[in-house]
């Protein structure tokens, strides 16, 4: 691993893409413990609550996608990535004040989430084309790995952090510390030198709409995209209602709390940073059948977050679950990057993650309410078994399973 690492910190700008990633995603680590029982502590706070936060949050990231993946394609994509980074930790901030300060409500933080959304629909598609850029395709594999790796072992040191913080001394300084990673990671991308994006042998770039339709048409032309995308969408929905929503509901019925609720987000990140180490020693030949199958372990865990008083065993299945989500990231990431060109990548990324994606608001703002309606145990296992039909469906395409590894 250290091998792989002394070959890839040669290539210009990994080195401060991977420390972005790293300092980044410790403060992510705060944010879905921090805000999810923030609310909750709210006088009044409920599922619902939580489930209308995060919706609106997310919801604007799926609906400003496409134009994130033009922008993408058209500008330098360090300048979209740190610039989404510095203007985002100003939103994030004043959600922390308001936690802090004692002004908060649920408008507020619709507010600040809706526009933070919006700004990830345009960070998203761009970073999803830096590394490309930066590395050879030969080397993505290992790349998207050891980013993944790293980002990973920030996560779980934030979320372990996080369940201490927010416990002791509530949400609004968790949230801040997340602000002020997000400040130091833009900074670093920033100066990040990448050539400018061209646009062929015209001076001018293409009117939006026909960027837009030529994405389109790169993203379904592949079937192997279009039906992993589908599928994906309903594994997203229940795991986003699940790590959003029910995980914290679930916890605190169980007399739980943040610091339990944090010890299952590190053993998912833990799991994460063990597949990001078997992703740097496995050459996958077939990439997706290798990186969908285990992530039937998403809809095992689901379950068992409706168990009442099996910690040690859902730790267990949120370890496995780290590990089937990273190798499929991995997968999934290469693959995109090895047979889309790269011209048009940040578009066909941008309609993966908008129909990834497309469901999950929906579920976030739902969830809440069918958890007070049915209770938290119908809901995770109606959830579970949504999940494992939807990530068996696409191995049954021979386009799928069958996808080869380009380099």
């Amino acid at each position: 691993m250290l091998a792989d690492f002394k070959v890839l910190r040669n290539y210009p700008g990994f080195t401060k893409l991977i420390s972005a990633r790293l300092i980044s995603n410790f403060g992510n680590g705060f944010m879905p413990i921090a805000l999810s029982f923030g609310i909750l502590a709210l006088p009044g706070g409920s599922a619902s609550d939580v489930s209308l936060v995060l919706g609106v949050q997310l919801a604007p990231t799926i609906a400003f996608m496409i134009f994130g993946g033009v922008a993408g394609d058209r500008f330098k994509r360090n300048q979209i990535v740190g610039g989404s980074d510095i203007i985002g930790c100003l939103f994030v901030f004043l959600s922390a004040a308001s936690f802090i300060f004692g002004f908060t409500s649920i408008a507020l933080l619709c507010f600040t989430g809706f526009f933070f959304g919006v700004l990830n629909a345009f960070w998203w598609p761009a970073f999803s084309g830096m590394l490309p850029e930066i590395l050879p395709k030969e080397q993505l594999q290992k790349g998207n790995a050891t980013v993944g790796l790293l980002t990973n072992f920030g996560y779980v040191a934030g979320s372990l952090v996080a369940g201490i913080l927010v416990a002791s001394f509530g949400a609004g300084w968790a949230i801040l510390i997340d602000g002020i990673s997000f400040l130091i990671a833009g900074i670093l991308v920033w100066g990040i030198d990448l050539p400018p994006i061209t646009s062929g042998d015209s001076e001018k770039p293409p009117a939006m709409w026909r960027e837009l339709r030529e994405g389109w048409s790169e993203f379904i032309s592949r079937k192997w995209v279009v039906v992993v995308v589908i599928a994906f969408s309903f594994v997203n929905l229940a795991y986003e209602a699940t790590l959003g929503v029910l995980g914290p509901i679930a916890t605190k019925e169980h007399n739980g709390g943040p610091k339990e609720w944090s010890w299952v987000i590190a053993a998912i990140t833990l799991g994460m940073i063990v597949g990001g180490v078997l992703a740097l020693r496995i050459h996958f030949s077939r990439p997706l059948l290798v990186g969908i199958l285990p992530e039937i372990f998403v809809g095992v865990w689901i379950y068992m977050i409706g168990v009442p008083n099996q910690l040690v065993a859902t730790l267990l299945v949120a370890f496995a679950t780290g590990i089937s989500i990273e190798i499929f990231y991995v997968a999934w990431s290469t693959s995109m990057q090895q047979h889309i060109p790269s011209e048009s990548y940040s578009r066909v990324v941008s309609y993966d993650a908008l129909g990834a994606y497309a469901l999950a608001p929906i579920g976030l703002v739902i969830i809440g309410p069918i958890i007070e309606a049915i209770g938290v145990v119908q809901t995770s296992r109606l959830l579970a078994l949504m999940t494992v039909v939807a990530v068996i469906t696409p191995i049954t395409f021979r386009e799928v399973r069958n996808l080869r590894n380009a380099a």
